[in-house]
């Protein structure tokens, strides 16, 4: 019995070494949880917690007891994600996934790569986010550059365009874009008629789609840095009466676009990244997405591709250590919920943009840029 008592307590403290040198991973999620870009914010945190309970299903990481989230609310903001970001070092995450806004992101970045800390952004697509030499900085979805070369092919080839109207509000992200539609379209032979700016936020866009009526180009450009604006923009677009196609981009496509807008988004285009809805793994994401969230936003694949891609990277190396995890990131060559994952030195893992067209409920494919044919 005696000896009964002995075994049990050295198993006893045995476990207790053992539990006390378990710690679990920790990874941190920097988007827009307030604000008007929030739709997307939390689209990106649930992505990333549909990935984490994905790892978690098929067994989780060895050497960790568990993997925790730590959600920090950079709002679009770039003192603010500068703050969240020295919050998320300060708590020794792991690995970044972060922000949604490239004026978030860009100054986000310095603090977390100083710290050697990866951050992988779902959706910020200014160019600069990887130009700047960063070790540990990598980006899932596509480039602004490549967005406006598929958006200029798509109005010449397809819609056949002459004259194109641009309107941003202003952001980092949406005026940059516009800029290098603009550029794009005058390589292409194609007549900017106007560019104009908004600010982010605002409720009326009379004066600016008075301007737009007037001058009855072939398309209306509309770069914004979010659905809600775009929610906004559409409805007084059309209560105006314009009758020029309009295209728009990657921050305006979210559910809630048709949602918030069920007429007024009708037959509206937008260029996002091409995903293979019948691939395995989408529909691994979307079963799990779907069970524990809902529908998914526009950035939900794209958060969930980051958070798995940096999980995968961290369970291959068997190590936290960041540059075992750069050198598992680069390795990668695999099809993720989005797109194939696949990236470069710097971080870039390329864009493979298609258009959209709002028809009903839903956004149907409808052009391939890159075959030229429609979907």
């Amino acid at each position: 019995m005696a000896k009964r008592i002995i075994w049990l307590a050295v198993l006893a403290l045995t476990l207790g070494v053992a539990a006390a040198h378990a710690a679990p991973l920790k990874i941190g999620v920097l988007a827009p949880i307030s604000g008007s870009s929030a739709a997307d914010g939390n689209d990106i945190v649930k992505g990333v917690k549909t990935a984490v309970e994905v790892v978690k299903a098929e067994g989780g990481i060895p050497g960790f007891d568990d993997i925790q989230v730590e959600v920090q609310d950079g709002a679009c903001d770039p003192r603010q994600a500068v703050a969240a970001a020295n919050k998320l070092a300060n708590m020794k995450v792991a690995g970044v996934i972060g922000e949604y806004c490239s004026s978030a992101t860009i100054p986000a970045s310095e603090v977390l790569n100083e710290e050697k800390i990866p951050m992988i952004t779902p959706a910020s697509t200014n160019p600069k986010v990887t130009q700047r030499g960063f070790k540990y900085m990598y980006r899932m979805c596509g480039l602004d550059i490549d967005q406006a070369i598929a958006a200029t092919k798509f109005m010449k080839d397809v819609l056949k365009a002459k004259t194109i109207y641009i309107v941003d509000d202003k952001t980092t992200y949406s005026q940059h874009l516009a800029e290098y539609v603009a550029e794009e379209a005058k390589k292409a032979g194609l007549t900017v008629v106007a560019h104009e700016h908004v600010n982010d936020g605002d409720m009326d866009y009379s004066a600016v789609l008075t301007k737009v009526k007037a001058a009855a180009p072939d398309v209306f450009y509309m770069s914004l840095q979010s659905s809600s604006s775009g929610i906004r923009m559409i409805k007084q677009y059309r209560q105006i009466g314009i009758k020029s196609a309009v295209l728009s981009q990657d921050a305006v496509y979210h559910p809630n676009f048709i949602k918030e807008a069920p007429e007024a988004s009708q037959g509206v285009f937008f260029t996002f990244g091409y995903a293979d809805k019948n691939a395995p793994v989408y529909k691994k994401f979307l079963d799990k997405y779907t069970a524990l969230n809902g529908e998914p936003g526009a950035y939900s694949a794209y958060a969930f591709d980051s958070a798995y891609a940096l999980l995968s990277a961290i369970k291959a190396a068997k190590s936290a250590d960041p540059d075992k995890i750069r050198a598992e990131l680069l390795k990668m060559n695999t099809q993720g919920a989005s797109k194939i994952i696949r990236f470069a030195e710097n971080g870039d893992s390329g864009s493979n943009y298609a258009i959209y067209k709002v028809e009903g409920d839903k956004y149907k494919e409808y052009w391939n840029p890159e075959t030229g044919k429609m979907f």
